[in-house]
């Protein structure tokens, strides 16, 4: 088997903190593309419209490594074209991401509510990622894991792409320690602390993760911290990590986290409320450092309002 060549640098700059889209021409056994353009209009046409792509063509926005590709020019298997898509409208999220830690390896920051962690959907240049890329210079900055795009809270960043592996090995093993914190109804009749054990599952395009028959694939220990009338201030420990996994276990406890806008009823979607953030925190990391050895543990400086 003909091993793949390594793709050459790309010659377009990141733009707004976010790479360009990379492209490799594939295959063609059938012909059926003549030039560049007939399969990037094919490739692209529907998700972006063939008015677009021709017009990005003719202006240039299609390069390769000797700069721009003419949509005339004969189709060639394997050649390497990049661009920049046209990024959505985005809100502007009004809150800083804080820098907790910063080495030569890594960056821990408090990643705020409402916004994601890295490009996804309609949410790209409002990220965490492209935001720290721009604010800090660092250009080759990625996650090791993701925080949901509603919770607040710590993410670990690596800033050397030869060195991101070994960190997401850390959350892929279970072996970085997470605890979280979350503001939610007091129920006197729920005991804690508890164990939940489920198999959920999410599908894509739908909002809710679901719980369903079969072995359990999420667990999580609940605990009480403090309660005042009835709201209470809860420490989650989750040992595995599925999407929405804390909010669906607290929910199945009866104590849905506070503003939660999907468990226990999806709300209509609307313009989001940034005064009423969900009350979940990702709040200590804790791991061994996979180069030095050395213990790490940071804590959030950031703190729920939702208590009182």
């Amino acid at each position: 088997m003909r091993r793949r060549s390594k793709a050459p640098s790309p010659p377009l700059p990141q733009r707004d903190g976010i790479d360009p889209v990379r492209v490799r021409l594939p295959e063609d056994p059938e012909g059926a593309w003549g030039t560049v353009g007939e399969h990037l209009v094919d490739r692209y046409g529907g998700a972006i419209g063939v008015g677009r792509v021709e017009e990005m063509l003719a202006g240039g926005r299609f390069v390769g490594v000797d700069g721009p590709v003419g949509g005339d020019e004969p189709y060639a298997a394997g050649r390497y074209v990049w661009f920049h898509r046209d990024f959505p409208a985005e809100r502007a999220v009004p809150f800083p991401v804080g820098v907790v830690h910063r080495d030569e390896r890594i960056v821990v920051v408090d990643k705020p509510h409402f916004l994601a962690t890295m490009p996804r959907g309609r949410h790209v240049t409002e990220t965490a990622l492209a935001r720290l890329r721009r604010e800090l210079g660092l250009p080759f900055l990625q996650p090791a894991h993701r925080l949901d795009r509603l919770t607040a809270g710590l993410v670990l960043f690596v800033v050397r792409p030869e060195d991101r592996g070994a960190y997401q090995t850390l959350f892929r093993d279970r072996v970085v320690r997470k605890e979280y914190e979350a503001v939610a109804g007091y129920v006197p009749g729920v005991e804690l602390p508890v164990t939940v054990r489920s198999r959920i599952e999410k599908e894509r395009g739908v909002m809710a993760a679901r719980e369903v028959a079969g072995e359990p694939n999420a667990e999580s220990r609940i605990e009480l911290v403090e309660h005042a009338g009835d709201r209470g201030r809860y420490r989650l420990l989750p040992v595995t990590g599925r999407t929405h996994q804390l909010r669906v276990h607290m929910n199945r406890l009866g104590l849905p986290i506070l503003h939660d806008p999907v468990y226990p009823v999806v709300r209509e979607d609307g313009p989001e409320d940034f005064e009423r953030p969900l009350q979940l925190l990702a709040r200590v990391l804790e791991f061994t450092d996979p180069f030095t050895g050395g213990a790490m543990r940071f804590e959030s400086r950031l703190a729920l309002s939702g208590l009182g």
